[in-house]
């Protein structure tokens, strides 16, 4: 079955004119119904009878299942274990802010990246999610919310710049008019660091935020945390980010996961500082989620505090995310480990 949310509008009137055999307006009529939410073609009305069963016979509208769902007592997030219609599985994660509702998405069934202290990489990378799959997690998350989501970021399981075709697909559809019609500077994609895939991005000139994972100021640090370093180390991954900002006059964020002993000393801080000084860029500080299987704690809030200070008093915009759904272990990769953990046991 080929599933029609992978299709661009421009590349659904193709597919109806050339294998459908239809007039090309009813392109638009369905690309309006799978973002309407319908998950049946019954459901697209004014379709004829006979379309409605030719599409029945090939295609899908490409709804994803939601096997596991949680809710946060504290904050109202909510957390997602979506099922593929390959059995596969990926995690999905809803938050509520003052301005909307944001969702945190997956790119990828795994992820290939070995970035020591995330739980997504664990087991590696399965295959890349096709552009409907993505743009299906909002879809179903949104379906079952009952609101719009007005937000989204690509921080996920997976490396989204690993997957660049799909999730350059991915915002072509989203962004449409007749589609989510969510604008590119509502949409943040995060990337550990593959520097020819930032320098493609910059040529695109997209008004999308993006987010680098940096975690380190240091060759030796980051190398050892997160191995992509050893491909791109941070001279390099730092002058694709100064191209990006060049090319794009966009600020980049760069993610700083504290890891307690490990990169949240003073003397980090004041590298990091160093590193970034003059950039046009923004520090978002982030508490390490504990992971049972990487032994990493969190500092003392103290500690979270004087890292940040010392960004802030040498002039860069430094903030210390908020943890959300903490009491539902929001953080990605954390339930569809303990889901293959059990598909392995049986």
């Amino acid at each position: 079955m080929k599933n029609l949310k992978d299709y661009t509008m421009e590349e659904l009137e193709v597919l109806v004119k050339e294998e459908l055999e239809e007039p090309k307006f009813r392109a638009k009529q369905i690309f309006t119904w799978l973002y309407r939410g319908v998950s049946t073609f019954d459901e697209m009305t004014d379709l004829s009878k006979s379309l409605r069963e030719k599409l029945k016979e090939g295609y899908s509208t490409g709804s994803l299942a939601i096997e596991e769902k949680y809710v946060s007592s504290i904050d109202e997030t909510r957390r997602y274990l979506l099922q593929l219609e390959d059995g596969n599985h990926i995690e999905s994660v809803l938050m509520k802010y003052h301005h909307g509702y944001t969702i945190c998405i997956s790119s990828q069934v795994g992820c290939a990246m070995g970035c020591a202290f995330c739980a997504s990489t664990r087991g590696g990378k399965v295959r890349n999610l096709t552009a409907g799959e993505i743009v299906g997690q909002v879809m179903t998350v949104q379906k079952d919310l009952g609101e719009r989501i007005s937000n989204i970021v690509m921080m996920g399981i997976g490396e989204p710049m690993d997957n660049y075709d799909q999730v350059r697909k991915f915002l072509t559809i989203v962004n449409h008019p007749s589609g989510l019609n969510i604008g590119h500077r509502h949409i943040s994609i995060s990337t550990c660091g593959l520097v020819p895939q930032i320098r493609r991005l910059a040529e695109e000139d997209l008004q999308i935020t993006l987010s680098v994972s940096l975690h380190a100021a240091k060759d030796a640090i980051r190398s050892e945390i997160m191995p992509v370093n050893r491909k791109y180390p941070i001279e390099e991954l730092l002058g694709a980010c100064k191209y990006y900002i060049e090319k794009t006059n966009r600020r980049i964020s760069f993610e700083y996961t504290l890891i307690q002993g490990v990169n949240d000393t003073p003397e980090e801080a004041r590298a990091l500082l160093n590193l970034l000084r003059g950039m046009l860029c923004h520090v978002n500080l982030i508490p390490v989620n504990p992971v049972k299987e990487t032994g990493f704690r969190q500092g003392s809030k103290k500690s979270i505090e004087a890292f940040q200070h010392i960004l802030e008093q040498g002039g860069i915009a430094a903030t210390v995310r908020r943890e959300m759904g903490a009491d539902i272990r929001a953080a990605c990769g954390q339930l569809r480990a303990a889901k293959g953990k059990t598909e392995q046991e049986v």
